[in-house]
């Protein structure tokens, strides 16, 4: 079954699954849009325990400058398209180490705010090395290509809390 997540709009509630956003994203950071997806469950369950949250009320800030997690987001709250979504370096933790330092996301819902880091064992280094290089040859594009569709099976496969660690 393929994992899903719920908002409100215009009182009504959108189901959003993870191929509904990987549709919007395109096939090019399945990673990316597969974490969005983990994120938003793990917040939301903290913020809005009763309820899915209005859609438009969802505000992102995070550290991670990367197109998959951001359309990720976009797709099930808008967020970048009404200016909620904030890419913010300074919100990085370099005690984190290379691998982990960028994965901060603080979400906020109807003024309460969760911080969420993507726990170890999910990126690696492989990962960060490819996906930092402007150019890679066509074989280095077919292996991140192949790393990025395991980090999303990864990701997709595990329970959000086991996914991101949640400061509320």
């Amino acid at each position: 079954m393929d994992a899903t997540i719920l908002v409100q709009e215009l009182g009504q509630l959108l189901e959003f699954s993870y191929t509904d956003m990987l549709c919007y994203a395109g096939p090019y950071s399945p990673a990316g849009v597969a974490l969005a997806l983990k994120v938003m469950q793990r917040a939301f369950a903290a913020l809005t325990p009763n309820h899915p949250p209005q859609r438009r009320s969802v505000v992102i800030r995070t550290a991670l400058v990367e197109s998959g997690a951001r359309d990720g987001f976009e797709s099930v709250t808008r967020a970048v398209t009404d200016g909620r979504y904030t890419v913010d370096p300074a919100l990085a933790r370099p005690d984190r180490g290379r691998l982990l330092q960028s994965f901060v996301f603080q979400v906020v819902v109807s003024g309460r705010t969760a911080t969420l880091l993507l726990r170890p064992g999910f990126v690696t280094a492989e990962f960060i090395d490819l996906a930092g290089r402007a150019e890679r040859s066509q074989a280095e594009e077919s292996d991140f290509d192949q790393i990025k569709a395991h980090l999303a099976q990864r990701l997709l496969a595990a329970p959000a809390e086991d996914v991101c660690e949640l400061f509320a």
